[in-house]
């Protein structure tokens, strides 16, 4: 089934990410938000670890075009495509650190503008409406 979805920042006007398009194995049309994240995951793990790697040695200049690297430096990370460390991304892993980065605020979900506040609510994906999530930024201060 595919989905869309936008990432965002607070406090930037464009998003961080663009409109995506994602393919998540998933055939029904309700989903509670926890399996969607897993699958999401899943998703993204699976295209991290189809990507070939870099050797050091042979580091292959990537050079963005000039309006793709204004962006880059807005999001506050610039990559090109290249990995260099050789280590897979552990599904389970990752799948358990999106559940846990949910409960502890570190991101919102909103479906067609509504928040998506339990990992149990459910979502009719029938819709097609568009995902987008939030990442958070906590404040930096001290006590007074």
């Amino acid at each position: 089934m595919e989905i869309k979805v936008t990432v965002k920042q607070l406090g930037r006007k464009h998003p961080v990410l663009t409109l995506q398009s994602l393919e998540i194995d998933y055939h029904q049309d309700s989903i509670s938000l926890g399996n969607l994240l897993k699958l999401i995951v899943q998703q993204q793990v699976q295209a991290f670890n189809a990507k070939p790697f870099e050797v050091e040695d042979e580091d292959l200049s990537k050079i963005p075009q000039e309006n793709y690297l204004n962006i880059l430096t807005d999001t506050g990370k610039i990559g090109f495509d290249s990995i260099y460390n050789q280590k897979r991304a552990d599904l389970g892993k990752a799948q358990e650190n999106a559940i846990q980065a949910f409960e502890d605020g570190i991101f919102v979900v909103f479906y067609n503008d509504e928040q998506i506040e339990s990992l149990t609510q459910a979502i009719d994906l029938s819709l097609q409406h568009t995902f987008t999530f939030i990442r958070l930024t906590f404040l930096a201060g001290s006590y007074w």
